[in-house]
């Protein structure tokens, strides 16, 4: 990774960083920023990223730092690919591992053909409910407030496009993915409902974004990587 300068820093730059897990990606922007602060002796700069991930994902976060900041509304909406693991035959309350199970269902009907098959219904713009442990705002608050308060909330369901959803092993009760989607899809809410149509229950037990549009995760570094090989 080439050394940077604070005139780049300032003027922009386009970072591809590979979340950890159970980083925020506010952490992972925070450590950027502390670094490039320190480093270069600056009291302010402007660095954001261009997508959340969960804690409990790991994987491609694209952060921008200067001027760059501008092109984050450009990049939040590319197409992004994600990999990971659904479970079936249980579910939870935040549809990851966030909560505990909260209900068990019966895997003895699942075959590899009836999995395989059900990709089909969510392929295409579909309707999706977001989980009500998640940021966004109702009433001013954030949903996963009311969750963690016990309360009840309605959630609208919104349009979100699913491109391709590759079912790429299965070892039940674990099964393996590949999801392409649009801005805006949760890949929570799309593992709850596969569960569903599958009369099993689902969570998701494991998730990676491997791609924002045509950047790759491949090309990626880690927070602590980039501090050791851009800013020594």
């Amino acid at each position: 990774m080439d050394k940077k300068t604070k005139e780049d820093f300032l003027e922009g730059q386009l970072l591809l960083i590979d979340k950890p897990l159970n980083w925020t990606s506010f952490q992972a922007v925070n450590s950027l920023k502390w670094g490039i602060r320190k480093k270069f002796d600056l009291k302010k700069i402007k660095v954001g990223h261009a997508g959340t991930l969960d804690p409990l994902a790991t994987g491609l976060l694209l952060i921008c730092t200067g001027k760059f900041t501008k092109r984050i509304p450009e990049l939040q909406g590319q197409l992004k690919e994600y990999t990971g693991t659904i479970t079936l035959g249980a579910t939870t309350p935040s549809y990851d591992l966030e909560t505990e199970i909260d209900k068990t269902f019966p895997t003895d009907h699942l075959t590899d053909e009836l999995i395989k098959s059900n990709t089909v219904k969510f392929l295409g713009k579909i309707e999706q409910v977001p989980p009500i442990f998640s940021a966004l705002k109702k009433d001013g608050k954030r949903l996963y407030e009311f969750a963690r308060e016990g309360k009840t909330v309605a959630i609208k369901s919104r349009q979100i496009e699913i491109l391709e959803f590759e079912i790429t092993k299965i070892e039940l009760p674990d099964v393996c993915f590949r999801v392409s989607c649009s801005k805006g899809t949760y890949i929570r809410s799309l593992a709850h409902d596969f569960g569903k149509a599958l009369n099993s229950g689902g969570h998701l037990s494991s998730l990676r974004r491997t791609k924002i549009g045509d950047y790759n995760v491949d090309n990626a570094t880690s927070p602590d990587g980039f501090k050791e090989n851009m800013l020594q």
